[in-house]
């Protein structure tokens, strides 16, 4: 579990026992079990990171909602968008091995994750990656719940396929952009988990 779940989660639980002791059984219940949900939201499970060279692992667990072609910066490239609900795991992982260029926090709306329109105007933090191949992008994107993007990592740091690198509370959306001559292989629909699930092959990666 993320240590950060311990200082939402004990205090509902703490006051839920307290309401124990005048003899408040609903109370009771009631904060307890919502202490208990934070711990399970804030859960860390190990991954079994895939070797294959080329692969560009999914930065993130939930269901693929598009698969576009979409301009970044002046430049081609493909856009996966990711869509968490509140039961699935919001840590983010890279997505490939490489440096952490810059880390850009957008101040923005809080549009239900699953619009086209949260991609542009929700609060988000922009990753980039610099990578011998070239330079990947990831965002971590704010929902109408969630409303805190944090990044664990720092700029100049370098990271392996599959690191943790931050998370978002609560429900959200990530996107991955990727330039024209990665071959995607997620299907729209389809579920996917951070670190493991294969999105892209592009060749020169590490």
């Amino acid at each position: 579990m993320v240590k950060e779940g311990y200082k939402f989660g004990l205090p509902p639980i703490i006051a839920g026992l307290l309401c124990l002791i005048p003899g408040w059984p609903w109370p009771a219940g009631i904060l307890i079990f919502l202490g208990l949900f934070v711990f399970y939201f804030f859960r860390d499970p190990e991954r079994r990171i895939p070797a294959e060279p080329g692969a560009v692992v999914s930065p993130a667990d939930g269901h693929v909602v598009e698969i576009v072609d979409e301009a970044l910066d002046g430049k081609p490239g493909k856009r996966i968008s990711i869509f968490l609900s509140i039961w699935d795991v919001h840590v983010q992982r890279a997505p490939v091995a490489g440096r952490i260029a810059h880390v850009v926090y957008r101040p923005g709306r809080f549009y239900g994750a699953y619009r086209k329109a949260a991609s542009a105007e929700n609060e988000q933090n922009v990753i980039y990656m610099d990578t011998p191949a070239g330079t990947l992008v990831f965002k971590q994107i704010a929902g109408a719940i969630a409303r805190r993007v944090i990044c664990w990592k720092r700029e100049g740091e370098e990271v392996a396929r599959g690191e943790r690198v931050g998370m978002i509370r609560f429900g959200s959306r990530v996107d991955i952009w990727l330039p024209p001559e990665a071959q995607v292989a997620a299907q729209r629909g389809k579920a996917v988990k951070g670190g493991e699930s294969i999105l892209a092959q592009w060749n020169s990666t590490k």
